[in-house]
Order: C-alpha cells, then sequence, then structure tokens
C-alpha cells in the first residue's frame, strides 16, 4: 500500500533537472535581451538594426524555457540513467589539467593529458597509449595552426623541438645554390 502511494506521489513532482535547465535557459534569454539593449537602435530605414536578432535569440530561448517547464510538469522527458560521477571527474580533472599545465608544458603535452583523461572517463582504456595517442594528435594539430596556419598556440618543449625538426629538414631548400641568399 506504501508502494503505490509513493509512486503517486512522485509523478506529481516536476522533473527537478528541467526546471534547472528551464531556469538557465531563462536567465541565458535575459542576458542576451540585456546584451541586445545595450546596442545602437540603428536600422532607421527598415527599422532592422543591431538589436533585432539578439532579441528574436532571446524571445525564442525565452520560449524554449516555458516550454521546458511545461514539459516538466507533465513528465514528458524520457527516465535517465543514474549519473555515475567517476567520468565527470576524469573529464573536469583532465580540464584542471591542461589549464594548469599549458602554460609550462606546452600546447601538445596538455592537450595530449586532457584527451587520455577524457578517454579515461569514457571507459575502459590504456591511459599510456591513450595520453601517447592525444600527444600526438595535439602535436600535428599545434603543428597544423602554427606552421601552416601561423596561429599561436601555446608552445612548450615538444613544439620548440618540431620547429628546430622543421627547420632542420627544411634548410636545404630555403637557401639559393651557391649560399647567396
Amino acid at each position: 500500500m506504501i508502494e503505490p502511494m509513493a509512486q503517486a506521489n512522485k509523478q506529481r513532482r516536476p522533473d527537478r533537472a528541467a526546471l534547472v535547465i528551464a531556469a538557465g535557459l531563462l536567465a541565458l534569454a535575459l542576458l542576451v535581451a540585456w546584451d541586445a539593449s545595450r546596442l545602437g537602435a540603428g536600422g532607421a530605414y527598415a527599422r532592422i538594426g543591431p538589436q533585432t536578432i539578439p532579441y528574436l535569440i532571446a524571445v525564442c530561448l525565452a520560449g524554449l524555457s516555458a516550454w521546458t517547464v511545461v514539459a516538466a510538469y507533465r513528465h514528458s522527458f524520457p527516465e535517465r540513467e543514474p549519473q555515475e560521477f567517476a567520468p565527470v571527474l576524469w573529464i573536469v580533472g583532465g580540464l584542471v589539467a591542461q589549464m594548469a599545465l599549458i602554460k609550462f608544458t606546452g600546447f601538445s603535452i596538455a592537450t595530449g593529458v586532457l584527451f587520455a583523461m577524457t578517454a579515461r572517463g569514457m571507459g575502459r582504456v590504456s591511459l599510456p597509449l591513450a595520453l601517447l595517442s592525444g600527444i600526438l594528435i595535439s602535436a600535428f594539430v599545434w603543428f597544423v595552426f602554427a606552421r601552416l596556419l601561423q596561429l599561436t598556440l601555446p608552445a612548450g618543449p615538444l613544439e620548440h623541438l618540431m620547429l628546430e625538426g622543421a627547420d632542420i629538414i627544411t634548410a636545404p631548400f630555403r637557401s639559393a645554390p651557391g649560399g647567396a641568399a
């Protein structure tokens, strides 16, 4: 007899997670609307200025928030699996490690650590293999961004080694024959 009463009680309560998401959507809508209100009016000809699209986005976000509240009270969301905190901690730990390491070790190693910890959080994987894979992929990405696209990413010892190696390899192609430049 206690079980049906607990089930009925559970059915009357709104989905709390959905209400938190709705509050976040509403806060984002208010932030976008406030930011849009600080833009100049403009748009003298067609009355469409720089505020128009941000206001439209704010209205859509507020509508999504209201829709989420209605769905939370109707119990329209599917049943969620229980949350496992270990994967979340691995991923958050990877982000913290990357932020702490990137200034000293450079992009490749710090992002490799993030890659390895995220892979570990997603499932059972060899941490050393994931770390090596992450560093190699990140080094390739760094090289493409730094050398080919001429964008700046933090460089550490590995990146400096790659630049020296690239300079040694390309040196014969940069100098003119006979030593005259």
